[in-house]
């Protein structure tokens, strides 16, 4: 039969096949694409509820508050800068931002991009121009970690920044990853069970810190700068050391979590569940003058019982009891 098809017939059926097919690619980038819209709008509606319910749970933001947005050029800082201007339009509450860029003149710094983006957004903003970066390396050893004194530096810059302006909260881009690697870091190097708290007063007592984004996972936030496209400007002062001691705890980390999915949620939540009859620190527990009461009490020590630790539920979030912020509806 196909013998007996002329050239013609021939032409039109590979016409319709390659039409069709043409389709079905078409069909596929739609639904694809569709698909990929579905999961930005879902992102996008999880870190707003985790910002939010971080703020409602520490009071991070009250009213009438002048909140300065830390903005360092990093996918960190751009997607608290973000999150925190649509949580603005919808909260129940009035609060102004103000985004601050220290600009530490390292060399090869793109001047432009941070003014550029921020005068696009429309949100009001301050560069503070400070030579820090001369200075660290002139008091630090070729090789030596920078961080130390590059962030006490930075810090006391902010805080001054903080009261010229007039701003009553300062809010750093600091995520759930950062402040559990903080709490291995204390713990391995300083001898401390400490972390990173989501809010807190300044060393120098005038200024009131928070993390909005305190329960927001890593993850999250690389994916959304890659949604948003945020003009990323890279660190070269201090991401070029790869033998951070930070570095290497984040890689520990990762590497868990890749083992064993759902251990840093409950390494967080333990962060929040603390047992101070249950450690060693005498002062945060009167060990010396414990008594036998005679009453059973279920938070007593089991001392002859094995351990017995169930695997952690693939994700800890959305448990019962927790708040969220109040929103309306855009």
């Amino acid at each position: 039969m196909v013998n007996a098809m002329g050239t013609n017939d021939m032409n039109v059926l590979w016409e319709q096949a390659e039409q069709e097919h043409a389709q079905q690619e078409s069909s596929a980038r739609v639904q694809n694409a569709m698909k990929i819209e579905r999961e930005d709008h879902k992102l996008e509606k999880r870190l707003c509820r985790e910002v939010g319910r971080a703020i409602v749970d520490f009071n991070m933001i009250e009213e009438g508050d002048k909140v300065m947005v830390c903005v360092s050029g990093g996918k960190d800082s751009y997607a608290m800068l973000d999150i925190l201007l649509k949580l603005q339009k919808r909260a129940p509450i009035n609060f102004s931002l103000i985004a601050v860029n220290l600009d530490q003149k390292q060399p090869g710094f793109p001047e432009h991009i941070l003014p550029d983006y921020l005068s696009k957004l429309g949100v009001p903003f301050h560069i503070e121009n400070q030579d820090t970066y001369s200075i660290v390396k002139r008091v630090i050893p070729e090789g030596k970690t920078l961080c130390s004194l590059c962030s006490r530096l930075r810090r006391g810059i902010l805080y001054r920044v903080a009261g010229e302006l007039g701003a009553t909260k300062i809010a750093l881009g600091h995520h759930r990853d950062d402040m559990l690697q903080t709490f291995f870091l204390n713990m391995f190097f300083a001898a401390k069970l400490k972390g990173m708290p989501p809010k807190l007063v300044s060393d120098d007592g005038k200024n009131i810190v928070i993390r909005p984004m305190a329960y927001v996972p890593e993850k999250d936030l690389t994916r959304w700068a890659q949604v948003r496209d945020f003009p990323i400007i890279p660190c070269t002062l201090c991401g070029s050391q790869e033998n951070l001691q930070r570095k290497q705890v984040g890689n520990m980390l990762r590497e868990w979590e890749k083992k064993h999915p759902g251990r840093l949620e409950s390494m967080f939540s333990a962060l929040q569940n603390i047992v101070p009859s249950h450690l060693m620190d005498s002062k945060r527990h009167d060990f010396k003058n414990i008594r036998a009461t005679g009453q059973p009490d279920s938070e007593g020590d089991k001392a002859f019982d094995a351990d017995a630790f169930s695997e952690p539920p693939p994700s800890l979030t959305g448990r019962p009891g927790l708040s969220v912020i109040g929103l309306k509806s855009v």
